[in-house]
């Protein structure tokens, strides 16, 4: 009643008064300051179109090759989680970001390969427009040819942070994972990473805008569970490299000459020995062998004299 009366008293301001509780109605209750500044995205507005930032262009991306599931898009999302908190689940390769009640703005991302998934919670600590990029000695080792970018890679459309980076820290502890943007957006939606989160161009411009830093980040485990506690991989150990035995070259042989005689002072060349050739055998013939002459018929011992070569029969 005495608000009414004040009104009443004050004529010029009740347009005014009016006016701001007409607009506070339209207000989404359930959206906190911290995400109310930033208008949500339009269904089936293409977000992926060409922009120039800081003097540098972003190329616009072919929308239809982009699937849907990874599209920035306003979605349900049922969460107990406060707005402006960031979930992440690696199994789906999505990252939420919490407007309201059971309400999020979703993206598409790459997450970690195998043997570099860490879930657990962290606070945005820094953000930083076209980061520079300082690939880790671990990195350097597993791929040598990074090590030209060890004192920093300056920000710019290769640069694999992409056009933001939002740092992380854990218990107070920048364990180096990071949600950056990447040039690379077909690797979108896989798991591609060394561990940190990457989006497309403009998306994280877009996440970017929405934070005011000290957000909460929720990485959920690798089968899309609530972590329970921090899990920090250990970095796979660098290849060893092979080592290859030097070989010792072989001398080439020096042939001398034959050695020489010294006859009366002048000295007699011995020539080399011509190796001495076998004479060539006279081909042995072999004559066959004769043939068998039969035995002579034994001759018969009779009594009598023989009659015609045989005995004649006893008387």
């Amino acid at each position: 009643m005495r608000l009414i009366s004040t009104l009443f008293r004050h004529r010029t301001m009740v347009p005014a008064v009016l006016a701001l509780m007409v607009l506070g109605a339209c207000v989404d209750p359930s959206i906190s300051p911290s995400t109310s500044n930033q208008p949500l995205p339009k269904p089936d507005e293409n977000v992926y179109v060409a922009t120039m930032d800081a003097g540098i262009q972003i190329p616009a991306l072919p929308q239809e090759e982009i699937p849907e599931t990874y599209r920035r898009q306003v979605v349900a999302y049922e969460t107990d989680q406060a707005p402006g908190t960031i979930i992440i689940n690696p199994k789906t390769r999505l990252l939420y970001y919490v407007v309201g009640k059971n309400k999020a703005i979703r993206y598409g991302i790459s997450v970690g390969r195998a043997g570099f998934e860490w879930s657990g919670t962290a606070d945005v600590v820094e953000k930083k427009q076209w980061p520079t990029w300082t690939p880790p000695k671990e990195m350097i080792e597993r791929d040598p040819k990074l090590a030209k970018w060890e004192k920093g890679q300056p920000g710019g459309p290769t640069n694999p942070l992409g056009a933001r980076a939002i740092y992380l820290k854990s218990g107070g502890i920048d364990y180096g994972y990071r949600i950056h943007g990447t040039p690379d957006w077909k690797s979108i939606g896989r798991n591609a990473s060394s561990g940190c989160i990457r989006m497309i161009n403009q998306d994280v411009i877009d996440l970017y805008n929405r934070l005011q830093g000290g957000e909460k980040v929720i990485v959920l485990t690798a089968s899309g569970e609530m972590p329970k506690g921090l899990y920090i991989p250990k970095p796979p150990a660098p290849k060893k490299k092979e080592v290859v035995a030097p070989v010792t070259p072989v001398p080439a042989l020096t042939i001398l000459p034959p050695p020489s005689i010294a006859v009366g002072g002048a000295p007699v060349v011995v020539p080399a020995a011509t190796p001495a050739v076998a004479p060539t055998a006279a081909p042995v013939v072999v004559a066959p062998a004769p043939a068998a002459t039969p035995a002579p018929a034994p001759v018969p011992t009779c009594a009598t004299a023989l009659v015609n070569g045989v005995c004649p029969p006893s008387p």
